[in-house]
């Protein structure tokens, strides 16, 4: 329908019929034709960024930007209708069933996910948006299996995750390249929806996810600025909410809320990729290998200093800072276990309100309740700005700590190569996030499992409880153990034997791949009916 835009699937046809119409196409080719040379170039200076790191450059605050961080007089714009109070978030994929849930359960607000939350399949795509245009429009309710899914009379405030500029939309090309995933999600939701949401009291809302430089958040904004003026809407309209989930925008948290000051709602604590991103990026540094996953907490020297200069950052500046996602989830038929799950997400939810976040992340709707009774509680007003955090004082050597207590156990090991085929062989099947031993593990928590086993590989730790070295060979000994072990619609032998492989490949590996999803997109792809090009070797 539009010239130089190819879309490779026939999947999800009657979604494209209502999504992909020709004013959408048009505005995704606009997008794509004035910011991919960008991104591009932003995604090769990470990769130089990296060699830097490799050859024992230290991570510091930038130099270039020292005036920014010290100049008090510039804010962030004001909190947008809906943005005011954010003190429980409920976050999940954008299936229908889930939408109506989560924007019901009670959370101020409701983060729709497209990224770790959610497997890329086109279908999963392009229905999701499908399902959040009439969920604005209220239009979502049915019924299945004799039961009705109806929205409530004041449903959450609906924020948008599109996919992090790294990855790919192979189903939709322009001019012969794959579209970003972040434009494409972005692109989409935005144009079919921004007006309609103003209209009704709000507006368009996002998560900005895995950002490493505070130059892909001036992308963002010059994105925002030109996708407003594309439908003569007010500038400052969209809001953009950055995680900081990223060890090098840990170190310029001031500058990416400088870039995105007009459009910027705060930043966010993404705690699980930002500890999956201090190994990768410190892949060279022996002194960076961690214990098992259970022991890197938020108490840890490293995390604790990260969001408290988060909080300080924030609040300077006036907007919110966002606390992280506890894994726990409700354990049904067993209240003994379910109340020492649910204590430690009344321990976490207590750390964040106390240390200064202005709201928390939660994975379940039971969940609320526990949450919202502890920030109200502490939290009196519909936010926490006036708490500066002036005693803060944190050094570039206190977010690069490797001061982390705990072992390298049998168990560890174990637990990371479980849950690694788990949630792989989940998403190749579609499903973007799972409960596993009453955690809830998504493209994060699977990332940690799998740059641990190759950062322990890589430099031949020992097992606390065992004495033995971790190889290569050890882990395919586990793989082999546990992957017949594992159950699930998606634990299919053919998904099984193609993360297997992959997890031995890593292993190997004298660098881990830069993201899981990369690397097996290609698959997707394929099963999506794109051309065989797309297919990857990853193994």
């Amino acid at each position: 329908m539009v010239a130089g835009v190819q879309i490779h699937s026939q999947h999800a046809q009657q979604a494209q019929t209502e999504i992909l119409t020709e004013d959408a196409l048009t505005f995704l080719a606009a997008l794509h034709r004035t910011f991919e040379s960008t991104r591009q170039s932003l995604l090769v200076a990470r990769e130089a960024a990296q060699q830097r790191l490799d050859a024992g450059q230290p991570l510091d605050f930038p130099s270039e930007t020292a005036h920014i961080r010290a100049d008090p007089s510039w804010l962030c714009a004001v909190p947008a209708p809906g943005l005011e109070d954010r003190r429980v978030e409920i976050t999940g994929p954008t299936d229908r069933k889930m939408v109506i849930n989560a924007l019901n359960s009670g959370a101020k607000t409701f983060m729709a996910d497209f990224e770790d939350a959610n497997c890329p399949t086109f279908a999963n795509m392009l229905n999701g948006q499908v399902n959040l245009r009439d969920a604005i429009r209220r239009k979502i309710d049915f019924e299945s299996n004799g039961k009705a899914y109806k929205l409530v009379e004041k449903p959450a405030v609906l924020i948008v995750r599109p996919r992090g500029w790294h990855l790919d939309e192979p189903r939709v090309t322009v001019d012969n390249a794959p579209m970003s995933g972040s434009l494409f999600d972005f692109g989409l939701y935005f144009f079919h929806n921004a007006k309609e949401l103003v209209a009704r009291g709000s507006g368009p809302y996002y998560y900005l996810p895995k950002m490493e430089h505070y130059l892909e958040a001036r992308l963002w904004n010059d994105v925002f600025n030109f996708s407003q003026a594309y439908i003569s809407m007010p500038l400052g309209t969209i809001r953009g909410t950055v995680l900081i989930e990223t060890l090098p925008a840990a170190f310029q948290m001031d500058e990416i809320l400088f870039e995105l000051r007009t459009h910027s709602s705060g930043l966010n604590c993404g705690r699980w990729d930002y500890i999956f991103s201090f190994i990768k990026k410190r892949r060279a540094d022996r002194s960076a290998v961690l214990p098992d996953r259970k022991d890197v907490t938020m108490e840890v020297h490293f995390m604790d200093s990260y969001v408290r200069l988060l909080i300080q950052t924030c609040h300077r500046r006036r907007v919110a800072a966002m606390g992280g996602m506890s894994a726990q989830i409700p354990i049904k038929n067993d209240p003994k276990a379910n109340e020492a799950a649910m204590s430690k997400v009344r321990a976490d939810k207590l750390r964040e309100v106390t240390a200064g976040h202005d709201g928390t992340w939660i994975a379940h709707p039971l969940i609320n309740q526990i949450a919202t009774e502890i920030f109200n509680k502490h939290m009196l007003g519909p936010n926490q700005y006036h708490i500066r955090r002036e005693d803060v004082k944190v050094a570039a050597a206190d977010l690069a700590s490797t001061k982390v207590p705990g072992q390298i156990t049998t168990d560890g090991v174990h637990s990371n190569v479980a849950t690694s085929l788990a949630y792989s062989a989940a998403w190749l099947g579609g499903n973007g996030c799972i409960p596993l031993n009453y955690l809830m593990e998504d493209a994060a928590t699977a990332e940690i499992t799998r740059v641990q086993l190759w950062q322990w590989v890589k430099y031949g730790v020992r097992i606390s409880d065992t004495g033995s070295v971790i190889t290569a060979d050890y882990i395919d000994g586990v793989i082999d153990e546990i992957a017949p072990t594992l159950k699930g619609p998606a634990a299919t032998e053919k998904n099984l034997d193609i993360v297997a492989k992959y997890l031995k490949s890593q292993v190997r590996k004298e660098w881990p791949s830069e993201f899981l999803t990369s690397d097996l997109m290609g698959y997707l792809a394929v099963a999506d009916g794109c051309p065989a090009q797309w297919q990857r070797s990853v193994l």
